[in-house]
């Protein structure tokens, strides 16, 4: 048993520099710069079983997944878009097509929904802060297969009659629609801060 754990350990350790260059060429690329094919089942089983092995204290799994591919994301976009209207009466043809397609940019998007309530002995923020690390997750499991992908919300993530068109119950939010597909061209980096800006020393 020793020997095996010994031998894993060596086998981590060899792998350091792969995973460090993994998770230095990590890019966001634009919903609209996502192209297909998206995600096999496979693929997507194992981006979201990456995704679930987060930190997670007292095992609550306070987060689930919601999948939106194929027909489904403009499903969900009618949605959006018909509170949009009631919301925007003067509101354009153009603009409520946009509206509707806000889950279609991309071949495949996943809500992280955040699940985090009272709890005797877990703090509420903790629970938070394992959601955002899934959602995190999940976008570092896409890059490791060749895909991209980007993290963000967007007013419709707060609404909260959207929520309740989309499935969620009275206390759960959405930590983030992860936009999941391959980059239509290399991605940009940005500027990153130095670490003499944002380290200290105790």
């Amino acid at each position: 048993m020793l020997a095996q754990r010994v031998a894993g350990y060596v086998f981590a350790r060899n792998r350091m520099p792969e995973a460090l260059d993994l998770l230095r060429t990590r890019r966001s690329v634009k919903p609209l710069e996502l192209d297909g094919p998206g995600p096999s089942v496979a693929e997507l089983d194992a981006i979201l079983t990456v995704a679930s092995r987060v930190p997670d204290h007292g095992k609550l799994t306070p987060w689930r997944f919601i999948v939106f591919q194929g027909p489904a994301r403009e499903a969900a976009g009618e949605k959006i878009a018909g509170i949009f209207r009631r919301d925007h009466p003067e509101a354009s043809a153009d603009q409520i097509e946009f509206e509707r397609k806000r889950l279609a940019r991309a071949p495949l998007v996943v809500a992280v929904v955040s699940r985090a309530g009272a709890h005797v002995k877990i703090p509420e923020w903790e629970q938070v802060l394992s959601a955002g690390a899934a959602a995190m997750n999940l976008v570092t499991a896409a890059h490791a297969l060749g895909f991209a992908a980007n993290w963000i919300t967007e007013w419709y993530a707060y609404d909260r009659r959207v929520l309740d068109a989309l499935g969620l119950a009275q206390h759960e939010k959405i930590a983030g629609f992860v936009h999941i597909g391959r980059p239509a061209k290399p991605p940009d980096d940005r500027p990153r801060p130095p670490l003499s800006d944002i380290v200290t020393r105790f």
